[in-house]
């Protein structure tokens, strides 16, 4: 190595900061003295962090850190350089300013290519030429106009063929119908059943509302059809809710078989079955729905959340019946009144001109790209997938338990979601659950793996760091 990582380690020495501010501090301080230039390469992360006597996760976020600085960027397979100068000045920002790179929240990856950017640009213009924009401002009829039932009616029959929009709501985003369900199917006290670890979405609804949630033990094909028909001969449950594809938070789906079963078996007991299927546009060869094997139970419920994106809150709620439907507009109209007419029409023009089934198409595109980098860099950890899901589930090895694991990860900048949120019955798991989709670049998903696999290969009192 060069003179570079000598004067690095004395900086880091004589620093009162943390080490792997001090890394940045020292970068910094290097270009500013002209001792390190533009395009020069910087020494790899392990072999750095052998010359400074640190771990891998603080060598790498002091790498992060400069980074965030506009001071280096890495580029895959060529390493870490340093960047030009801009005439702007950089602003150092705290470690609180800068925050966690989020793998927390379960947001599709945001499509970077230039075509899908383009009709997405083009469908906000077009809002522009609408003749009468005060039309936009008023109540609108509740579940959607008829262009808008039908659009999203056609758009759910790539999964549910011969869907009539007379039996389609259209909802401001997929939560605010799983309430119109919940509330509609179920009173205080009563008992819906879910997967052991679900959603935690759910969990919320059902404490807000005074309903019992069963979990039900599931394996990777999902949930047990036995444990399922014991609860609904001994509990009398109101309804099933699941998650039968890409569960979150495990990436389990439900197989054909099991769906059978599933639906024999409330159809025996008359039990209604609320399906979310929020992720089930993402899997290119994707699982009949429930509501195809049981029209006149289940109550499928998705939206653009994980195919386009959370902040287009609209979402489709196909009822059994149009009976069902008026039951639950009248639900849906006092806890949310109706979905924003502006992002309902942006909505319907996306699916009409095909904008929706592109991003989608470029969402799973880059799922596939996210996950094929955690199958090379978590090589010896176990977990959860699906090649086109966009997150996954870590299972914590001991010694490390999930809350220190997880906490270890916060103190290196990166943020997970432990099993705790997303357990209903029985212990919670030694497990966490990591997004791939939030963070902005493939280069951020894998330098965020990294952290984690070096932090899996660490004992839980070296990486503590506690003095």
């Amino acid at each position: 190595m060069s003179t570079t990582p000598n004067r690095w380690a004395a900086m880091v020495r004589a620093s009162s900061k943390p080490a792997y501010l001090a890394i940045a501090d020292a970068i910094a301080d290097d270009i500013q003295a002209g001792r390190l230039a533009a395009e020069q390469r910087l020494p790899p992360l392990r072999a750095l962090a052998k010359h400074l006597d640190l771990n891998f996760t603080t060598v790498s976020r002091g790498y992060a850190e400069a980074q965030r600085r506009k001071l280096i960027d890495s580029q895959a397979g060529r390493g870490t350089f340093v960047l030009p100068a801009t005439p702007t000045p950089t602003v150092v920002r705290s470690p609180a300013a800068v925050g966690l790179i989020d793998m927390t929240m379960n947001m599709p990856p945001e499509p970077q290519d230039g075509i899908t950017q383009q009709r997405l640009r083009a469908g906000f213009a077009a809002l522009r030429e609408v003749p009468d924009l005060h039309a936009l401002l008023r109540y609108q009829e509740f579940g959607g106009g008829p262009a808008d039932r039908e659009a999203g009616a056609r758009w759910l029959g790539e999964r549910i063929p011969d869907l009539q929009p007379n039996r389609v709501l259209v909802v401001p985003g997929v939560q605010s119908a799983l309430l119109a369900l919940f509330s509609v199917l179920a009173r205080p006290g009563e008992t819906i059943c879910c997967e052991a670890i679900t959603y935690p979405g759910v969990k919320g609804l059902a404490a807000q509302l005074g309903i019992r949630l069963m979990g039900l033990p599931s394996d990777d094909e999902g949930i047990d059809p036995e444990a399922f028909g014991a609860a609904c001969a001994s509990l009398l449950p109101k309804a099933l809710y699941c998650n039968p594809t890409f569960l979150n938070p495990t990436t389990a789906t439900m197989s054909q078989a099991r769906r059978e079963a599933i639906v024999e078996i409330a159809r025996r007991y008359s039990v209604p079955i609320i399906e979310d299927d929020a992720y089930g546009f993402l899997p290119s060869v994707a699982p009949v729905p429930l509501a195809v094997l049981a029209p006149e139970l289940v109550f499928h419920v998705t939206g653009f959340a994980k195919c386009v994106g959370a902040g287009l809150r609209v979402g489709y709620l196909a009822a059994p019946n149009t009976r069902y439907t008026a039951r639950l507009s009248s639900s849906l109209r006092t806890s949310s009144v109706m979905a924003s007419p502006i992002t309902t029409m942006l909505a319907t023009q996306w699916i009409n001109d095909g904008t929706v089934k592109l991003a989608t198409e470029a969402i799973r595109e880059e799922s596939r790209a996210r996950q094929a980098i955690a199958t090379e860099v978590l090589k010896r950890a176990d977990y959860s997938a699906q090649p086109e899901a966009f997150h996954l589930w870590l299972r914590v090895p001991a010694p490390w338990n999930r809350i220190e694991f997880a906490t270890h990860l916060r103190s290196s900048g990166v943020g997970v979601v432990v099993s705790d949120a997303f357990t209903v019955t029985g212990p919670a798991p030694e497990a966490v659950r990591v997004c791939l989709g939030g963070i902005s670049s493939q280069q951020e998903c894998r330098h965020s793996l990294e952290i984690i696999e070096d932090a899996l290969e660490q004992m839980p009192e070296v990486a503590s760091g506690v003095m």
